[in-house]
């Protein structure tokens, strides 16, 4: 059984509210700050630790703290992203859910490291009912004198604010979840400036996931040397995974570093292997952006070592035959899933998401979506496999926020992996008998 730091007490029924949360320990962390931490050194602690950005890139959350401008003499300002809207990704809706105390502390901690006096947690508009748990904690944490003027009597003040959005998937990226925190269309900025020297209203400002600001209580707790000893390499701590697909037990689960990823599918601790006891065919192990990986090369590394639930091994030998940890969206198919339907689904939803700012992303996700769309339904052409390949390789690195990556990324993947479906597809439009079929191994395809 894997170490828990952040799910040890999700279960317990009262841990949603502050006395419950104070009686397993709760603002512990913050009494400790308090009381004998300077800024620079809980920051230190955080750099220490190793912890990298849960939310998807994977940046070294205290360096990207060191960054904030401290000359000026504007206030700061941390946001947090709780706007989740990766498809396959549902694990800080359980941590606001469940323990909203947690994230409150470690927004507490993290502004105090960062000289902020007001902070905010950006919400995605689909989780409105957990905006009212987290505005409920927000009044308990200000009558227990956690937040607000002179907190626990330490001279430190702070503000804390939850702000809905309109349910946007490009408001994920900091920018944008910026300027709708302005009150504008949330179209992603040009960088540079970076957020860190003018963001929110032009003053310095970091952006962090749910899950990194959460890690940060019992990195302060248990100090970041020791939460470095846990995972393997730079993939330090314990990471939260949002399983979903063909398994027999989907849900979140909180795993230490360095766990295999094959251990992670078919252990009973974890997914507990594939339905219905099929055999595996793929998995987007971090969420629907990044690039699938079929099962010759989900299990072992090309030097044939154990492919790692890390940053590093996900990665490893890049897009050709690696992928990527991301949000920890861990998606499975099993043998009898169509990888052009899903490559389609996944289109469809990035061309409905794209903020139109960028004409590679305007015109290239639609257009992706329309040529898979035609290949699904028996309307392709050989040429037209070829013509996808074109179009996300010209998506790729020419936009400005990273949703046009996120675009071609699974596509590029899919074509790669895969070709062979799209080719049959393509060759036996017949076969392809309505919406709702899935795959074969024998390349035949079934109504269901």
């Amino acid at each position: 059984m894997g170490r828990k730091l952040l799910l040890e007490n999700i279960e317990k029924p009262d841990i949603n509210t502050i006395d419950g949360y104070l009686k397993y320990g709760g603002y512990r962390s913050l009494d400790k700050v308090l009381k004998g931490m300077s800024p620079d050194e809980v920051t230190e602690e955080v750099k220490t630790s190793g912890l990298r950005g849960r939310g998807g890139a994977g940046f070294s959350t205290g360096l990207k703290w060191t960054f904030i401008d401290k000359s000026t003499d504007k206030p700061r300002y941390l946001l947090c992203n709780a706007d989740e809207s990766e498809p396959g990704t549902f694990k800080d809706r359980l941590l606001m859910e469940k323990n909203p105390h947690l994230l409150i502390e470690g927004m507490i901690l993290s502004s105090y490291a960062l000289g902020c006096n007001t902070a905010y947690i950006y919400i995605r508009g689909e989780y409105m009912f957990i905006l009212r748990i987290l505005e409920r904690a927000i009044q308990e944490a200000y009558a227990k004198g956690f937040l607000g003027k002179n907190i626990q009597s330490s001279g430190f003040n702070l503000d804390l604010y939850v702000h809905p959005g309109a349910g946007a998937y490009i408001c994920g990226e900091e920018t944008a979840l910026i300027e709708s925190l302005e009150g504008k269309r949330g179209n992603p900025r040009i960088k540079p400036p970076f957020p860190a020297v003018s963001g929110l209203w032009d003053c310095p400002t970091i952006v962090n996931n749910v899950e990194s600001i959460a890690a940060v209580v019992p990195i302060i707790m248990m100090g970041g040397a020791e939460y470095a000893k846990i995972g393997i390499g730079r993939s330090t701590g314990t990471k939260l995974i949002s399983a979903s697909g063909n398994i027999n037990n989907p849900g979140v689960y909180e795993i230490e570093m360095g766990v295999p990823v094959e251990e992670f599918i078919y252990s009973d601790e974890y997914c507990g292997g594939i339905k219905g006891g099929l055999d595996i065919k793929a998995c987007v192990p971090g969420g629907s952006s990044v690039p699938i990986l079929p099962k010759s090369l989900l299990f072992k590394e090309s030097n044939g070592s154990p492919r790692l639930m890390t940053y590093e091994s996900l990665s490893e030998g890049g897009f050709q035959t690696g992928s990527m940890l991301g949000s920890g969206g861990f998606i499975v198919y099993d043998e009898q899933q169509c990888i052009v339907r899903n490559t389609w689904n996944f289109a469809r939803f990035y061309h409905h998401e794209s903020c139109g700012q960028c004409s590679p992303c305007r015109e290239g996700t639609g257009w992706m979506e329309r040529v898979l769309h035609n290949i699904e339904y028996g309307h392709g052409k050989e040429e037209d496999i070829d013509l996808l390949w074109d179009i996300q390789r010209r998506i790729e690195g020419n936009t400005i926020c990273p949703l046009g990556d996120a675009a071609a990324w699974p596509v590029a993947a899919a074509i790669r992996h895969f070709r062979h479906e799209f080719e049959y597809h393509v060759k036996y439009p017949h076969r392809v008998k309505d919406a709702d079929h899935v795959y074969q191994p024998e390349m035949k395809y079934q109504t269901i």
